[in-house]
């Protein structure tokens, strides 16, 4: 048994949609969720900003004595996962593996988009993933970058956000798919909006869910579970607290959330 908590960082509150699905799967283990507010969006940046900015995250994390990371942000992952994993030694996952997965397997027509921000769009990281899996899939991006705002101002519901729903989803309707993924953690927060506007024939994938049960076997697989009875506690860091972060948190989670700001910059 390791009685470590687990790290998930993202660019701001998506991550917290990974987070709640790890809650569920691994409910006995305590969570260190550390959301870059200072800093959000991460999709218009370079790979060289993402890289140092992830490695900041992950270097915070690391001093809260953490035994595994997630990078629940798929800009993040696209970007630095690879290098991540190679520069620290412990067991560090990312989003896009786990959805790429699901999408390929979701799919009846061999025809999938992809939504995402602009950086994890051009880096054409679930291409590369569906392909791996079956290379007949045909695979459509689109990148949504007003998403990512709409939801970090509380409008996830909202008539702007089907407004822009509607025009950024318009050229994958027209494709034929028949599965979406959420590529981008914010995302499941928009997922009735989305739903709403591609219809119910049309499967929308999460990959937080599956991204929380590979971490659950990786833990499984390396012995790092913590077998606990009790269920764990999680506490919240933030490089810039903002009255919407706990707000918009606390109507998600269902829960009341402390939140603490952090100067990552030192990291």
């Amino acid at each position: 048994m390791d009685k470590r908590g687990i790290g998930v960082f993202d660019s701001g509150l998506g991550g917290l949609t990974v987070l709640k699905e790890i809650k569920k799967i691994l409910p006995n283990e305590d969570l260190v969720y550390f959301g870059d507010t200072a800093r959000v969006p991460y999709g218009p940046r370079s790979k060289e900003t993402i890289m140092k900015y992830t490695f900041q995250a992950i270097n915070f994390l690391l001093t809260k004595d953490v035994k595994a990371i997630v990078i629940a942000c798929n800009t993040a992952t696209a970007r630095s996962l690879v290098e991540a994993q190679e520069k620290y030694d412990i067991p560090i996952i990312g989003v896009i593996e786990a959805g790429a997965r699901t999408a390929a397997a979701s799919t009846k027509n061999g025809k999938v988009g992809i939504i995402g921000t602009e950086g994890t769009i051009k880096s054409k990281a679930y291409n590369a993933e569906i392909k791996k899996i079956d290379k007949r899939i045909k695979v459509y991006g689109k990148a949504c970058s007003l998403f990512v705002p709409i939801v970090e101002e509380g409008w996830a519901n909202t008539e702007v956000a089907r407004l822009t729903a509607k025009e950024y989803l318009k050229e994958l309707e027209e494709k034929g798919v028949d599965s979406i993924v959420l590529g981008c953690t914010h995302y499941p927060l928009l997922k009735r909006t989305i739903g709403e506007e591609v219809g119910m024939e049309v499967k929308l994938v999460n990959p937080a869910r599956e991204t929380a049960i590979d971490l659950k076997n990786i833990l499984i697989e390396k012995n790092l579970l913590n077998t606990k009875e009790e269920l764990g506690e999680c506490n919240y860091f933030v490089s810039d607290i903002n009255e919407k972060f706990p707000s918009i948190a606390r109507e998600f989670l269902k829960s009341k959330i402390e939140v603490e700001k952090v100067e990552i910059q030192r990291y």
